[in-house]
């Protein structure tokens, strides 16, 4: 494998900062797939976006480009244009050896570090005499760090490539995703009475203490090696002299395991009814799938490529199983094969995030090795 030159890792820099000084939360896309289309352009590429947007609640679309190859083969990358919601302006500066963000807010190398290595694998191969021995399609999304709503609506079908990747897993760099959680979400409605806190708090029915009694029965936190629980919000109440009539609560549920994560779900609901029965309030829930969990066979052709490419790159492949979703599970859901692997990037969502100069390029590095034993398949 011909290493990256110099200036490939320069650039790399560059379009990893350009990325990251664009806001795009979750449904506001625009200005980061306008970038991303005129420089897929710029390297002589047809990328196109579909009309999902407008169903996922997004002001752009899932972008899709290919390089082709000397054969029919391919191999699709796969990363997400939006980030969480940035609470300050993105300046990103290097750090002890690291880009960080100046300002106390995200950085967004979730998930733009693998947007910037994408777009670079592309330049590369446009810019050599020969076309790669195996293409390559590139898919970016929208709208996944609020439920991969983005990847559910692309249409697979356009795909080429037999199996694909995504690097959209914030840990060192070697490890892949091997299974990953089915997640449910639950929101539920408790509704009391309100009434007078201090001249009549006897007619009243508080939602509030319902959802307390509820909670408070509650198996959360980590309920096994692959399933856990939480509460996340709770929001109710209208002033601190009235018994509060309303009470919303959202949580979740994740599992590898589908029948677990079933009756953990049932578990919870049944004890937001029993506090909502010992308070005399009524109750609404709602559940939502948000994602489907998969598992890859130790010998599927995603996991045997990676891990000679990760090799390759003198990394040792570390197979793991995940607490969180990706773009991957919506691919799996659908009978698309595709890996979620690790980018290297530190502290996600977090004000703190980080990606080291070295993860950064050590992922394009990866990203080029996945080509060459794509072929070799």
């Amino acid at each position: 494998m011909r290493r990256a030159s110099e200036g490939e890792r320069a650039l790399l820099g560059e379009t990893f900062v350009a990325l990251c000084e664009i806001p795009s939360p979750s449904g506001d896309e625009r200005a980061c797939a306008d970038h991303l289309l005129a420089q897929l352009e710029h390297l002589g590429l047809e990328p196109d976006e579909d009309g999902a947007g407008p169903g996922v609640g997004a002001n752009a679309g899932n972008l899709y480009a290919r390089v082709p190859g000397q054969s029919e083969r391919s191999v699709m990358l796969c990363a997400h244009m939006d980030t969480v919601p940035p609470t300050a302006p993105l300046r990103p500066v290097l750090v002890d050896g690291g880009w960080e963000n100046a300002e106390d807010t995200i950085l967004g190398a979730d998930n733009k570090a693998a947007v910037a290595v994408m777009v670079e694998l592309a330049r590369r191969l446009r810019s050599s005499s020969e076309p790669p021995p195996v293409g390559l399609e590139l898919v970016f999304t929208v709208s996944e760090e609020n439920g991969l709503h983005g990847a559910k609506a692309f249409d697979v079908t356009r795909l080429h490539s037999p199996f694909g990747y995504v690097f959209d897993h914030a840990t060192p760099i070697g490890e892949i995703v091997i299974a990953s959680p089915t997640y449910h979400r639950i929101t539920a409605e408790i509704r009391g009475r309100a009434a007078h806190a201090g001249l009549q708090p006897e007619l009243g029915r508080s939602a509030i203490a319902a959802a307390a009694t509820a909670i408070a029965a509650m198996e959360l936190g980590r309920l096994d090696a692959e399933t856990t629980a939480n509460i996340g919000t709770i929001r109710g109440g209208t002033a601190a002299n009235v018994v509060p009539e309303r009470c919303l609560i959202e949580g979740e549920v994740r599992g590898i395991d589908e029948r677990r994560v079933e009756e953990v779900a049932t578990a919870l609901i049944d004890r937001l009814q029993d506090g909502a029965d010992a308070g005399e309030c009524d109750l609404d829930v709602t559940v939502e799938r948000m994602f489907s969990g998969y598992r890859l066979a130790p010998k599927a052709p995603p996991v045997a490529v990676a891990e000679r490419a990760l090799r390759a790159c003198g990394y040792e492949p570390r197979p793991v199983v995940s607490g969180g979703g990706s773009d991957a599970n919506a691919f799996e859901a659908v009978g698309y094969p595709c890996a979620n692997l690790a980018n290297g990037t530190e502290r996600a969502h977090q004000p703190t995030e980080r990606v080291s100069v070295d993860a950064l390029e050590g992922m394009y590095e990866v990203a080029i090795a996945l080509l060459e034993a794509a072929g070799d398949e």
